[in-house]
């Protein structure tokens, strides 16, 4: 399984012929390789996998995965380790 999170573009340059850019996620900011995004823009949200922005999406959808991981963490922190539902044991949801 892998994990793309959505961040916005703060800044696009070129670094040895790779189009870069500087994203924000949830006031980190992470450099990325925008080159399989060419049409994002700084201010355009990314979804962003080890290092590479993988797709562009909208401000909303953007937002609305934010407020998914939200719900993860909440429910998380919620439940001590071990107790069913809890995140490490092994459960699949």
């Amino acid at each position: 399984m892998c994990l793309g999170i959505p961040g916005k573009v703060t800044e696009t340059f070129d670094r040895n012929g790779l189009r870069m850019g500087k994203v924000e996620f949830g006031g980190i900011v992470k450099e990325a390789c925008l080159t399989y995004t060419p049409e994002a823009r700084v201010g355009d949200y990314v979804i962003v996998h080890v290092g590479f922005a993988i797709s562009q999406v909208d401000k909303a959808e953007a937002e609305e995965i934010f407020s998914y991981l939200q719900q993860i963490e909440a429910e998380t922190i919620e439940q001590p380790p071990g107790e069913p539902g809890a995140a490490d044991n092994g459960e699949v949801r």
